[in-house]
């Protein structure tokens, strides 16, 4: 048993700077355009294990002992990268691939144009609502693989039909998966869960109405804002109102499923009745002529999208809890009793259970990180059943049989699928291995405890810890299991009777900035190297990952910004909207 050094030079911030050197390496190397993605994550996964082994060892543990540990860590992500993350995203490509290599993903093209030629419009629908919708249902980079194919199709830029998918995946994120990185969060603060929904209701409705013009303004500036800006009002008003709504009087869990279906039902019903006066496209593309489109009929269209319909079916199935542990995912109290091995415990035949060797409950995070001396569990979950990406895979296994597609050519295009996917697969791999280093060695708490010498403007930094959290791990919801305790644990010292937050009292400042760990961290999934990959993977821009983060990480960086700023309001001049 080891207890992670989260200060190994002696000074917090050249220990932070030391602990920041992974990431900012990665970020460099992919920003630079001249290193593909698979090796600067493998540099910087190098990187983050060096420091871990020879600069992070507990003072009780020798570098010897210490060695199987960091590699179990790196092991454990990587495993994690490939079940269920890469699964989710080689099913929902491959699903992409029989629509297009069956002639029906151009039917779909022409359904979506039907609604409205105007780019913007699309953008809308696509990323926006439906990306909402799906990421409700599933979260984990679902809604960013299937927005960006679904644009890159319909005849988007590849640049752009990555950076739209990954700029749209924002505001739902605090509640996707129905809803699991609110209930993990709930589970590390212990903080009502319904209250953590509702504070979160109360912010991320404000982004809900501002991104939707934050897309149309990426595309195509504030002259083609102005030109649709009922839409956008519809779009991000309906969206809006029914997140906070259900955040605020029902809870997490369906939040952006409801609102991402109402969004999406709102928009398409608005455009029978109105469309923009002046069609927006892309510079360089060229002008569709209505005569030369093929007509299609309704029976048409109506199969061309049955793929898409099963998937979102098939994806919302996953998702609900009795669902999953009918198709054998373990619940928590079965991890609980796991993790703890004070009994055996029986598992669906599907589901594996593997306490992590040399990793299990071989580490402890101490004060100030968390409130009481804690043991970190490392349990993998094989549960290739209830895994999101096998519900996408049957899916494209109904949708074969819909589209006709005999078995030797779902094969082979399973197999070219496999074969296109394999170093984005092993970027992604890495990516969580440099995640999972960087959390059992103690590295992303160094970094986290540094945001919390910023005194009065500690809730503006408890939005961009929330957004580095996100960026270091790929997952709100790790981000939340990462940095939650630290936030309630600062809330509780700045809302002393002598503190900045006394004001609020520390049930209320430990809520605030608690769920601002949440909705800051929101504005990091769009430049997390994990949905950078799959963005690029999605939209068929292999080695381009360099330009996708550059297209977004400046907005990132400034909608946390402006999250950070709403938490800081909040907590010294418009108190009353905490629950």
């Amino acid at each position: 048993m080891w207890t992670q050094n989260y200060d190994p030079l002696g000074s917090l911030w050249l220990s932070t700077a030391a602990a920041a050197c992974p990431v900012v390496l990665l970020m460099s190397l992919l920003a630079s355009g001249r290193v593909s993605a698979h090796k600067a994550a493998l540099a910087a996964l190098i990187t983050a294990l060096l420091l871990a082994i020879f600069l992070y060892v507990p003072k009780e543990a020798s570098v010897v002992e210490w060695t199987p540990t960091m590699l179990a860590a790196a092991l454990n992500g990587a495993a994690f990268g490939l079940l269920p993350i890469g699964w989710i995203v080689l099913a929902a490509i491959f699903l992409y691939n029989l629509t297009v290599q069956s002639g029906q993903f151009d039917v779909v093209k022409h359904s979506v144009a039907a609604l409205s030629d105007d780019r913007r419009i699309q953008a809308l629908l696509i990323a926006f609502s439906f990306g909402a919708f799906v990421e409700g249902a599933a979260g984990f980079g679902t809604p960013v693989a299937i927005s960006a194919a679904l644009m890159m199709g319909a005849g988007f830029r590849p640049l752009y039909a990555a950076g739209l998918a990954l700029l749209a995946n924002t505001s739902p994120v605090a509640f996707g998966a129905l809803g699991t990185p609110i209930l993990t969060l709930a589970n590390v603060t212990n903080i009502d869960a319904h209250k953590l929904s509702a504070m979160a209701g109360r912010q991320l409705p404000i982004f809900s109405l501002v991104v939707p013009i934050w897309l149309v303004w990426v595309m195509a500036g504030w002259r083609g804002v102005v030109g649709v800006w009922p839409a956008l009002l519809v779009c991000g008003g309906s969206f809006a109102l029914v997140q906070f709504c259900v955040a605020n009087f029902v809870g997490p869990e369906l939040v952006d499923v409801a609102g991402g279906l109402i969004s999406l039902v709102c928009l398409t019903l608005f455009l029978k009745l109105w469309q923009p006066r002046q069609t927006w496209r892309f510079a360089d593309e060229p002008v569709s002529r209505e005569r030369e489109r093929p007509e299609y009929s309704l029976r048409q269209i109506a199969s061309a999208w049955v793929p898409w319909i099963l998937l979102t079916t098939l994806v919302l199935a996953w998702g609900i809890p009795d669902v999953k542990t009918t198709l054998g995912a373990a619940d928590k109290l079965q991890r609980k009793a796991f993790s703890d091995g004070a009994e055996p415990i029986e598992l669906h035949p599907t589901n594996v259970l593997i306490q992590v060797p040399a990793l299990h409950k071989q580490i402890a995070r101490d004060k100030p990180v968390v409130a009481k001396f804690e043991k970190e569990p490392a349990v993998y979950e094989l549960n290739w059943l209830s895994a999101t990406g096998t519900g996408i895979f049957f899916a494209a296994i109904l949708s074969a049989f819909w589209l006709r597609i005999g078995a030797y050519d779902f094969v082979c295009i399973f197999g070219n699928t496999v074969r296109s996917m394999r170093w984005p697969l092993f970027t992604i791999a890495c990516m969580l291995a440099i995640a999972y280093t960087t959390r059992y060695s103690g590295m992303d708490a160094t970094m986290g405890l540094a945001f919390t010498h910023t005194g009065a403007l500690y809730p503006l930094f408890a939005a961009l810890l929330g957004w580095l959290g996100v960026a270091l791990t790929g997952s709100d919801t790790s981000s939340n299991a990462l940095f939650g305790s630290l936030q309630t644990i600062t809330a509780s010292q700045l809302a002393q009777p002598d503190g900045v937050l006394a004001h609020l009292g520390i049930e209320k400042a430990q809520l605030l900035l608690a769920t601002a760990n949440s909705t800051g961290g929101v504005m990091g999934k769009m430049i997390d190297a994990q949905s950078i990959v799959v963005a690029a993977v999605a939209t068929g821009q292999h080695d381009q990952e360099g330009p996708i983060l550059r297209f977004v990480f400046w907005h990132s960086l400034v909608l946390a910004v402006l999250m950070g700023l709403l938490v800081l309001y909040q907590a010294y001049w418009d108190a009353w909207m905490i629950p």
